[in-house]
């Protein structure tokens, strides 16, 4: 991990916080970020706010086309992003420093009080997902982690063809949670934290033993970012202890 000088010493978060942030110029922090880290930057942002005086302006967006935007010249002060397209800006001079920030499996939810079905097991997962009327995830062809992944598992287990009738996909970068709880889909597949942020989901689990995937996410400063001391300090927040808890909290694992 490419560290900011590290990360903050729980003992001295608070301090080093209000020293540093507390007496420098308020800006505002345009964020591009993932929409796997949304819910966590949501809850979090206004504590920084609060400490620091900045405030976050967030773009969320799939993580792909985040680290693109920047490497097409878009103004950032922090991205937000898979870690190969972080890494990516990096070996293009796009960004200054960077930080691994949290990672993230894939998991499949139902509507909140529903049966949950056995996902336990490939076989299980293959004959759960035979059953269902109809599910629901990211579109393939926007190159978001989850959906990309979860071709290829419906691929392995040889039932890619059988689902295309009841496949319904979001939006980009939009939820297959709110298709869920709509009643258009029976099953959602997405990144866990992207699940539990949709009020009305139940997660059943992720997927099970080989096949699934973990992304990493990372933050970074943009090398032309307009507020890098303001971004720095952000992106030092989203790994004091509080941050981490709440990162936990939304179904990520932190570092």
């Amino acid at each position: 991990m490419r560290a900011f000088n590290g990360l903050i010493a729980a003992a001295s978060a608070a301090v080093i916080l209000g020293t540093q942030l507390g007496s420098a110029r308020a800006a505002e922090i345009k964020l591009l970020s993932t929409i796997a880290m949304q819910s966590a930057i949501k809850e979090l942002a206004p504590k920084f706010e609060k400490q620091s005086g900045h405030k976050v302006a967030p773009t969320f967006g799939l993580g792909v086309a985040m680290a693109k935007r920047v490497a097409d010249g878009e103004a950032a002060d922090v991205v937000i992003a898979l870690r190969g397209g972080v890494d990516g800006l990096v070996k293009d001079g796009k960004v200054a420093s960077d930080v691994t920030l949290a990672r993230s499996g894939v998991g499949v939810a139902v509507r909140k009080g529903s049966p949950k079905p056995d996902i336990s097991t490939a076989e299980a997962l293959k004959r759960t997902l035979l059953a269902a009327k109809s599910i629901s995830y990211s579109d393939p062809a926007f190159g978001g982690a989850s959906g990309v992944h979860f071709a290829k598992v419906i691929e392995r287990l040889g039932i890619a063809e059988q689902l295309k009738p009841k496949t319904k996909y979001p939006p980009e970068a939009g939820s297959a949670g709110e298709l869920l709880v709509k009643g258009d889909v029976d099953l959602a597949v997405q990144q866990i934290p992207e699940l539990q942020e949709v009020t009305g989901t139940e997660l059943v689990g992720p997927l099970p033993g080989d096949l699934q995937n973990i992304t990493v996410f990372a933050a970074a400063i943009p090398a032309k970012a307009k507020e890098p001391n303001a971004a720095k300090a952000f992106i030092q927040f989203l790994q004091t202890p509080e941050a981490v808890a709440v990162i936990k909290e939304k179904g990520l694992e932190p570092g």
